[in-house]
């Protein structure tokens, strides 16, 4: 059998599989998203008024903009520590892999089950600390509160997700020649400055891979709110994705939210693209 046909029968599978469940889900989508359907029952065709009275719905603004800002904030935090801690793990320290396997554990646990386990840690054993200790701040969840259960879900987020920036930040610096490092030690650089002119240059494409990812998975978080908060209070931790899931399938509407989930992905895609086109110009600067 010739090389040609083992790819094909390797790819043509791949293919339609991605068609069947990806391609077609989509454009059935947005056919829904052209009317005025309730996920069950009979619907008719409005064309475009749905996209319309998207832009002028108060909740379906409020959760566009928590979502942002919740994205960006955990994109920042997520690549800070994760910076940190890998050339923490990257140097010579005892028991290193040890670690680098700990630090990875939160990864590979559901979003689900890690909502669940800061719950009760951020509604009981927090507050159980905060009243022994006399701290008014931690006497009550911060999940209660509608201007502080963001940061909870923050804190959440970035504790799961920071394990895969660290391994991509580590694959970075074990790319870096050590040459260079004692070059710049000969030549009398700070370590501040080492890090600055030597080593952020060369990590410019890891980090990259990591900022793009972030914000990309951060804009679709879902699980750790369904856990946590489940939108609340108040609606104040409402994401784009609880939004278009609780009153997509339970609120009867079904058209109304496959125009916004639409819209989501148009802007996912826009602001994927924006990034790497800016940060790949950083890169050629650098």
């Amino acid at each position: 059998m010739s090389r040609k046909k083992i790819f094909l029968l390797m790819t043509v599978p791949l293919v339609v599989i991605f068609f069947l469940f990806d391609t077609v889900p989509l454009l059935t989508g947005f056919v829904y998203s052209l009317t005025n359907s309730k996920g069950f029952g009979t619907f008719r065709f409005i064309g475009l008024s749905n996209y319309f009275r998207l832009f002028t719905d108060g909740s379906v603004l409020s959760s566009y903009w928590f979502t942002f800002k919740f994205a960006v904030v955990t994109t920042v935090v997520v690549n800070v520590i994760g910076i940190l801690l890998a050339l923490a793990l990257n140097s010579n320290v005892k028991f290193k892999t040890f670690f680098r396997g700990i630090y990875f554990l939160p990864y590979v646990l559901g979003g689900l089950i890690v909502g669940y386990i800061f719950n009760y840690i951020f509604t009981f054993m927090l507050p159980s600390v905060g009243k022994a200790l006399g701290w008014v701040f931690l006497s009550s969840s911060i999940l209660g509160n509608a201007n502080t259960a963001w940061i909870g879900i923050v804190i959440t987020v970035a504790w799961q997700s920071v394990a895969f920036n660290i391994l991509i930040y580590i694959s970075g610096l074990q790319t870096i020649p050590t040459d260079i490092y004692e070059a710049a030690k000969m030549d009398g650089s700070s370590s501040w400055n080492t890090f600055w002119t030597i080593t952020f240059p060369l990590l410019a494409p890891f980090f990259t891979i990591n900022l793009v990812v972030s914000m990309r998975n951060f804009l679709m978080v879902f699980d750790q709110i369904m856990s946590l908060t489940g939108g609340g209070p108040a609606s104040s931790t409402t994401s784009i994705s609880m939004l278009i899931y609780q009153n997509g399938l339970s609120g009867n509407q079904f058209g109304y939210q496959s125009a916004n989930s639409v819209i989501y992905f148009i802007i996912i895609v826009a602001i994927s693209v924006f990034q790497l086109k800016v940060l790949n110009k950083r890169e050629v600067q650098l």
